[in-house]
């Protein structure tokens, strides 16, 4: 259900008329050249389109409204292949209203010592012209981003490739719009929020709707679309009924199926990406959506628990950037404090994103302490080992704060019998003791976002483009 657009990105080189047409000619084609090899490199996750040569404050003032107006292009990239004047992008930069890279590179990765002359030096002034083109962006205040190096070499087309996915996901951010079902939980503060503020800054629509509009549609399932989704189920993941009985075991099953179909039918009718629910606001439902979340969760919806529409938002639009590759929904849960055994244990009660499990999920159906609904089922798995990011958002007065760490991750330590659920542990890099401190201490909440994907530094550069208040713990 990603269903993220072909973006692409434009490519420009920065020149001017000081050395003549010929001079122009071989910039126009060294750019080309440049943007077939980085598209030829399979490197890049979106497609670069050369749009040749900017020399004149008048057409990079067109380009720029151009770019702003073709829905397909999620940036610009921009090199200074010779020296061009500054205050010929004023303009134009200041219009601009996507996200911007500055590619300081040179299109010879060598000083051709041998045969370097003046025509040479007249059009390889990369060195030069990137820091009059630098200082004007700085001056603008842009924060933009810049990639320094070799165009051909791996590390840059791969700072290249993460860029694209932040601004990617900086685009789509404008379109996430969150399905509430019911409110936030009672008398608890960090999931609360500006909602108009949401919309202003991050561009989060939230809206709210009656459980009992989700209740209809719930009733409404077809029982042959419940046995298709059950088939499917059995091929995917163990169905593990333990003490259940058959039929108690089928059941819930089957009603967490029903929920994660209407669900995505309210979902996808409405023109929504994310959801959110809340154990205290279940009238008509016969179980709180477990299965069901994690479901939609593998699909590539948004979900925030708790009525956290914050989490559910963030979810999606880090899904975006991961394209949905190990990034999850996750709650601190409870803690390791021994010597030499710190970490956090991640999980929720029930819903946990089944695409960071290191073994088969299995389906599982086991009774819940809150919400006084039936048994629900749900996937329970173990975690994976490596690196991860682990992301928050948390509301201030004056504006939204983007709060993360790396973490080192790795499977629980041993198996949690009287526990079913899906669970991740980590540790922060800094340390438990550290890391969880400054989280605290900047308003860090509960609910994460958890990715093995994405990097701090594309963590980073998104909460730049959004404008966000940035905390980073390492």
């Amino acid at each position: 259900m990603l269903n993220v657009p072909n973006y692409e990105f434009w490519f420009v080189a920065g020149s001017q008329f000081l050395y003549g047409e010929e001079q122009l000619k071989n910039v126009a084609r060294d750019t080309q050249d440049i943007v077939d090899k980085l598209n030829a490199s399979g490197k890049l996750p979106y497609k670069v389109v050369c749009k040749g040569v900017m020399t004149t404050a008048d057409g990079i003032t067109q380009f720029m409204k151009d770019v702003n107006y073709h829905d397909e292009v999620a940036g610009v990239i921009t090199w200074m292949h010779t020296f061009s004047p500054a205050k010929n992008w004023i303009r134009g930069t200041k219009l601009l209203q996507k996200p911007l890279l500055h590619l300081a590179t040179q299109y010879l990765n060598e000083i051709p010592y041998a045969t370097i002359d003046f025509d040479y030096m007249n059009l390889n002034q990369s060195a030069h012209g990137d820091r009059e083109y630098g200082y004007l962006n700085a001056r603008l205040g842009l924060n933009n981003k810049i990639v320094y190096g070799f165009w051909g070499d791996e590390e840059v087309q791969r700072e290249i490739a993460d860029w694209q996915d932040v601004a990617v996901a900086y685009n789509e951010s404008f379109k996430i719009r969150v399905c509430r079902f019911g409110d936030t939980m009672r008398d608890v503060a960090v999931t609360e929020g500006d909602k108009v503020e949401a919309q202003i800054q991050l561009g989060w629509t939230v809206d709210y709707w009656p459980v009992g509009e989700l209740v209809d549609v719930v009733d409404a399932v077809d029982e042959k679309d419940i046995d298709v989704a059950y088939e499917k189920l059995k091929a995917e993941y163990d169905l593990n009924p333990q003490d259940n009985s058959a039929e108690h075991f089928t059941e819930s099953v089957r009603y967490q199926l029903r929920e994660y179909i209407a669900i995505k039918k309210f979902l996808d009718d409405r023109g929504y990406s994310a959801f959110c629910t809340n154990f205290q606001d279940l009238k008509g439902l016969k179980q709180l959506p477990g299965l069901a979340a994690q479901l939609l969760m593998r699909d590539g919806y948004g979900f925030g628990a708790e009525g956290d529409w914050k989490h559910a938002a963030l979810t999606r639009l880090l899904k975006i950037m991961a394209r949905n590759d190990r990034t999850v929904f996750m709650e601190d849960y409870t803690l390791d404090l021994r010597k030499g055994h710190e970490a956090i244990l991640g999980a929720h009660m029930l819903e946990v994103d089944p695409t960071i499990a290191s073994d088969k999920p299995k389906v599982e159906v086991h009774p819940l302490d809150i919400g006084g609904k039936d048994d629900p089922a749900r996937l329970v798995f173990t975690g994976a080992d490596g690196a991860a990011v682990d992301v928050t958002v948390a509301d201030f007065r004056e504006g939204f704060r983007l709060i993360y760490y790396p973490v080192d991750c790795r499977k629980a330590e041993a198996e949690t019998p009287h526990l079913p659920v899906a669970k991740q542990l980590w540790t922060p890099t800094v340390g438990l003791k550290e890391g969880s401190t400054a989280w605290i201490q900047a308003g860090g909440g509960h609910h994460t976002v958890l990715s093995f994907h994405l990097t701090t530094e594309q963590i980073r550069e998104l909460g730049i483009m959004l404008g966000m208040d940035i905390v980073e713990i390492c």
